[in-house]
């Protein structure tokens, strides 16, 4: 959202708020330039890993622009565009996961941003995840609209996240000081009234990122990735309380996306292109030793 970049740069300096946390420059490499983002994703928000696509990858662009979906390669070059018929108010978010049929995914895009905290009711569009076998350009017409109303009054979310264990649903707020995690259970309901379920000490989170096996969770802010991985936790709320790592990220433009890949060798993010200068999908690899570990363990 270009208009409020010059407020985005400023807020960013209150980044210190953030708890302290652990750096840990073992655990993943620097950030790969991948490729430059079209010019048609020029505000990218929310990225996920595609299971009906491997090695693709889904995106999104928020407020203003285009009810559209995007299914990018690894080198951030569009292969396909899903068109809901839809306005895109605030779209901030995207995740994969169960739906009201078993056995089949979905995407869930979140037009969850509120910049301003004016809106009473938030949507989340749920459709079964396409394929590219079906076409590169695509018009989604069977769709639910799923409406979230927060326990705690009119916020600006921007992180949604699925655990693919519980298939339970999150919402994390954003320009608060210490953020809200919201918590909706598995089946959802067409209105969803999630529960806030925890308070963490950070500030401006805007994307986050359960890993396929629900072992690992990443958050980000314009100048953090933050990772925890789980030991002996039983949910989610209970291992975003501890203290988590703090990822080595140089600050992208305006990063506000950020995924899994779906074999556990490492994630990817993305930014908007404020200004028309132009961001790179960066992908943030695995030790090839820990992968392997990974990899044995799933």
């Amino acid at each position: 959202m270009r208009r409020f970049i010059v407020l985005v740069y400023l807020l960013c300096n209150c980044a210190g708020r953030n708890a302290d946390s652990e750096w840990d420059s073992s655990l993943f490499s620097n950030g790969k330039n991948m490729g430059i983002v079209s010019e048609r994703i020029e505000e990218a928000s929310g990225l996920v890993a595609s299971l009906a696509n491997p090695g693709y990858l889904w995106t999104v662009n928020d407020s203003g622009n285009k009810a559209e979906v995007f299914l990018i390669d690894t080198l951030a070059q569009i292969r396909l565009v899903c068109k809901l018929l839809v306005r895109n108010r605030d779209w901030e978010d995207i995740a994969i996961g169960a739906g009201p049929e078993v056995g089949r995914r979905y995407l869930y895009v979140g037009d969850i941003g509120d910049n301003l905290g004016i809106h009473q009711f938030k949507y989340i569009y749920r459709f079964e995840e396409p394929s590219l076998e079906q076409g590169h350009d695509q018009m989604v017409t069977a769709f639910d609209t799923l409406v979230v109303i927060l326990p705690d009054g009119k916020r600006d979310t921007e992180t949604l996240m699925i655990d693919p264990a519980t298939n339970d649903l999150y919402l994390i707020s954003k320009r608060e000081d210490n953020v809200n995690v919201y918590l909706e259970h598995f089946p959802y309901r067409d209105t969803i009234r999630p529960e806030k379920v925890l308070t963490i000490p950070f500030h401006q989170i805007v994307a986050g990122s359960i890993s396929k096996d629900a072992q690992e969770v990443l958050l980000k802010n314009y100048d953090s990735i933050f990772y925890w991985k789980r030991s002996n936790e039983k949910s989610l709320p209970e291992l975003l309380a501890k203290k988590p790592v703090r990822l080595p990220y140089k600050r992208e433009l305006q990063g506000e996306a950020i995924c899994w890949n779906n074999d556990a060798s490492g994630f990817y993010t993305l930014s908007e292109s404020p200004e028309h200068r132009m961001a790179y999908l960066k992908f943030y690899k695995r030790p090839k030793r820990q992968s392997q570990v990974l990899k044995t363990n799933l």
